[in-house]
């Protein structure tokens, strides 16, 4: 793995000479926010090597380089997935490389189904923390200390100043944000209503199929996370049957200015 990425950076390296601070990893729907970056560079994942390719509609599959103020900035468009048959080192594969570019903050957002009664469709939630249900873990095997240690410390998986300037933020900017508990499952089908029921009953407040693999490698390396995941559905009787990724795609969308504003004053203040 260390020389897969090695390759993996000296070669993005060579074609932009970029030295990002920042490192953004947009969800379904959440691709636009590259129109608040003043690009530099666009790498499409296909032409990237060792980078997978994703799959899902919604993710246009490229890293994007630039600057957002005086901060520069790399963004994945779309990010991998567990359920598209990739294993958990090709998911986390290029946070390590963000790593090794520069990164050492990493903003995330996602779209998620939301159980705690305070959401509605549309609502933005900053992640407090997560539980890891996925059923493979992103450092299994034979660690390399070059990474980070055996044993990682999970306290602040999600780093408690970045997420109080983002609350100071979000209200001079007037928008509504909650806190949340986001818990990760495989997919990729949605949560049924027994499961949804259990996301509720094991305390946290909103469900998804990303985030936590990569939040977990990026505390591996010592990388500072942020979090947002946009509710784009409700787990309850009510609306259980509306739920269809184009269903997710419209909600997102319509969360995703407040999303752009968030990350964009965070990058530009923190």
């Amino acid at each position: 793995m260390w020389e897969l990425v090695q390759e993996t950076v000296n070669y993005i390296k060579d074609k932009t000479n970029f030295t990002p601070e920042y490192g953004v990893i947009l969800g379904s729907g959440l691709g636009s926010f590259t129109d608040d970056i003043t690009i530099e560079h666009t790498l499409p994942y296909s032409e990237i090597p060792n980078f997978p390719v994703s799959t899902v509609q919604g993710h246009k599959g490229a890293l994007v380089f630039g600057t957002i103020g005086d901060k520069k900035v790399i963004a994945m468009q779309g990010r991998f997935h567990f359920y598209e048959g990739y294993d958990m080192k090709q998911v986390t594969f290029p946070v390590r490389v963000m790593k090794y570019l520069g990164v050492d903050k990493l903003l995330v957002s996602n779209a998620s189904g939301g159980v705690n009664p305070q959401y509605k469709v549309g609502s933005v939630v900053i992640i407090k923390d997560h539980v890891n249900m996925f059923p493979e873990h992103p450092l299994r095997g034979k660690n390399d200390e070059r990474f980070g240690p055996r044993f990682l410390n999970m306290f602040e998986a999600y780093n408690h100043s970045m997420i109080a300037k983002a609350h100071e933020i979000a209200k001079s900017l007037n928008i509504e944000v909650f806190e949340g508990v986001y818990l990760g499952l495989q997919g990729p089908t949605f949560e049924t209503l027994a499961e949804y029921k259990m996301v509720k009953n094991l305390g946290c407040d909103c469900v998804g199929m990303s985030t936590v693999p990569e939040v977990i490698v990026a505390r591996h390396m010592g990388m500072n996370c942020f979090g947002i995941s946009v509710i784009t559905d409700i787990g309850d009787e009510d609306n259980i049957e509306e739920v269809s990724h184009e269903e997710v795609l419209k909600a997102a969308a319509t969360a995703e200015p407040f999303v752009r504003n968030l990350f964009k004053e965070l990058i530009k203040q923190y």
